[in-house]
């Protein structure tokens, strides 16, 4: 089992002050380490730019751009940036730590969010977006990734890496900068960014939280954009039932195409958040009350609600009205009158304070629930076919302790990560244990016997005991019937063993039967039968005596080597007939029983010719006159030689 490399910089000091003790988040820029600050011994966040970017001189410039922009802001909805610096050629920054999550951590688990938090956490948003605005610093990628949700119920705005100075028309190299789905029109058709650039990505961040989903969708970047350029953003109100009249109108004024019809700043639009918010306060927009005509029902007041020039053609609600208490007894005078209305303002005030610290608390909960409490849940990841070492970094990431163990796999190769459990797709608590499952390759199951098995029975063998099935790699003839497996193969054509790979392809080897017999057949029709047979008779032909074929008939077939396959050539052994020997000179003999021992000697059978039958003791006694045939006359073996006795 391979285990995950270790972080390099783990560990190592940045200028004889900040120790890196863990990593806390990767970006496409930089990573983020968690670190402590031996001088002042407090824990920071240390950003550090990959070392693929060092060498680009727009990147550290963004890089350093950040921490001279944070650095300028000090307001408690910013995230602090404490010092930068360089270590071995590669810039980092030094920031205040907040463990917690982000706004879109939050948007996942909780699909989205009610009025009253997205209304705090917009106005902490504007609030911090405000003071960078009034510093004369654009953000330039606000986005639910960058707004920070603390343990302690803090609400931050932070990643300024993007960030500039802001004057009439701050424009970059690159038009599309930022997070897409957030881009204001002109940032699209003109790569123009100012502060009400800003406004825009706030307004469809709000709608986001409300309705839990990006006002505009696609599956091209550009596809997105074209809708930032030339389509209004929807009422919140239509997904969502958390969006009150005004929020519909907050989000339509921050996201109007036109520059122009937006808030200048961000402070403009936290002012009208907090009319909003305060039952007191002005509604939404100027309002005007319109006459009552003859076309209006009696006793109904029209209002038209203007956001920035624009005009809402909707009845405006007045919040007042919503919530001011029952009339009760009239005040009898002047005095009575204003003590009334202070006790109302009181009330109002002391119920305004109460419903801040029950939502900061209702937020800082949620954080604390979802940041690092019972509601802290990830969602866990197809790993699949991963690196060890790259599942162990995605579990790190994402607060999941990988206990691994070994299991067989038919499609992982061995060594990678093959499932996990819970599954992909389940959600566990941070800090929880998931097992990963590491391939170790297809499982060894036993081989079955498959030789001296018909075909069909050696198949089916097959897919009995979990492999695949492959084809018949040859037919060899052997003493077996026709269709006897004789071999089981591997895929590279060795013998399978006692054990095999899980869904391994087995070839087998059948037998065509035996050789055909062409003993004793002429040429033509052992020609013939060898091709019925599926071979050819186009080998080397060789010649041999025989005492049983007739000559010119074949004696028996001529293999090329010991296994024979279908479709192969072989030889045939054509008959010359029975060999011939020459009769011997047995005229030296000074018997008939010498002549005869000669003749059988010579493979001849002797017979006596003349005197009829005569006793075998007489036969050295006798005398002959000659053999015949006469000597020298070639003759089969075993051929009879008549000794012819004078």
């Amino acid at each position: 089992m391979t285990s995950a490399p270790a972080d390099p910089l783990i560990g190592q000091t940045l200028d004889g002050r900040y120790v890196l003790r863990s990593r806390i988040a990767r970006g496409g820029m930089a990573v983020v380490y968690l670190a402590s600050d031996l001088r002042l011994e407090r824990r920071v966040a240390v950003k550090m730019m990959h070392d693929h970017l060092t060498d680009d001189e727009n990147f550290t410039r963004r890089f350093e751009q950040e921490a001279r922009s944070a650095a300028r802001l000090s307001h408690p909805n910013v995230v602090n940036v404490f010092d930068q610096g360089h270590d071995a050629g590669r810039p980092y920054l030094v920031m205040e730590y907040l463990p917690g999550i982000t706004l879109r951590d939050l948007l996942k688990q909780q699909q989205r969010l009610t009025g009253d938090q997205s209304l705090e956490i917009a106005e902490a948003t504007l609030s911090g977006l405000a003071a960078a605005h009034r510093a004369g610093i654009v953000h330039r990628d606000l986005k639910p990734e960058n707004v920070l949700l603390a343990d302690d119920g803090r609400i931050k705005i932070g990643d300024f890496g993007l960030a500039r100075a802001a004057g009439a028309n701050t424009t970059t190299g690159q038009a599309l900068l930022g997070t897409i789905a957030y881009l204001s029109p002109e940032l699209v058709t003109r790569g123009i960014a100012d502060a009400r650039s800003d406004v825009y990505a706030f307004g469809i961040m709000l709608f986001e939280m409300l309705t839990g989903a990006q006002p505009f969708r696609g599956e091209q970047p550009m596809q997105i954009a074209y809708q930032h350029a030339h389509s209004d953003v929807p009422a919140p109100s239509t997904e969502s039932s958390e969006a009150t009249p005004e929020l519909d109108e907050l989000v339509r004024w921050t996201t109007q195409r036109d520059p122009d019809t937006r808030p200048r700043d961000a402070g403009v639009v936290l002012d009208q958040l907090h009319r909003i918010r305060d039952p007191d306060g002005a509604p939404l927009g100027a309002t005007r009350v319109l006459p009552v005509n003859e076309f209006e029902e009696p006793g109904v007041t029209a209002a038209t609600t203007v956001l920035g020039g624009g005009t809402a053609a909707r009845p405006a609600p007045d919040l007042r009205e919503s919530i001011a208490p029952a009339p009760g007894p009239h005040p009898s005078g002047p005095i009575d009158a204003a003590g009334t209305a202070a006790d109302r303002r009181m009330r109002r005030g002391r119920l305004a304070a109460l419903l801040v610290l029950v939502a900061t608390a209702a937020i800082g909960s949620t954080a604390w629930w979802f940041g690092q409490g019972p509601g802290a849940r990830v969602t866990i990841p197809d790993v699949s076919g991963q690196e060890i070492a790259e599942v162990e970094q995605t579990f790190t990431d994402l607060h999941i302790a990988p206990d691994f163990f070994e299991c067989s796999s038919v499609d992982v190769a061995a060594g990678l990560a093959v499932s996990t459990d819970p599954e992909p797709g389940a959600r566990v608590d941070r800090e929880s244990t998931v097992r990963v499952c590491q391939s170790t390759g297809p499982e060894m199951l036993p081989v079955p016997t498959l030789v001296g098995s018909t075909e069909p029975d050696a198949e089916r063998a097959i897919a009995d005991a979990g492999f695949t099935v492959g084809e018949v790699s040859e037919e060899r003839f052997d003493d077996s019937d026709a269709g006897t497996v004789l071999a089981a193969l591997d895929e590279n054509g060795e013998g399978l063993g006692d054990a095999y790979a899980e869904q391994g392809v087995v070839d087998l080897v059948i037998s065509a039967g035996p050789l055909p017999n062409v003993g004793g057949m002429s040429v033509d029709d052992a020609t013939a039968t060898l091709t019925s047979a599926g071979l050819s008779a186009d080998g080397p032909r060789g010649e041999a005596y025989s005492d049983e074929v007739d000559e010119g008939g074949v004696i028996r077939l001529l293999p090329q080597s010991e296994t024979v396959r279908s479709g192969d050539a072989v030889g045939l052994e054509i008959s010359l007939g029975p060999e011939r020997f020459p009769v011997p000179d047995v005229s030296d003999a000074d018997n008939v029983e010498d002549a005869m021992k000669i003749l059988r000697d010579a493979g001849f059978e002797p017979k006596i010719k003349g005197l009829g039958a005569i006793p075998e003791r007489l036969l050295g006694r006798l005398s002959f006159d000659r053999v015949d045939p006469e000597p020298g006359t070639e003759l089969p073996k075993g051929s009879g030689v008549e000794i012819i006795i004078g």
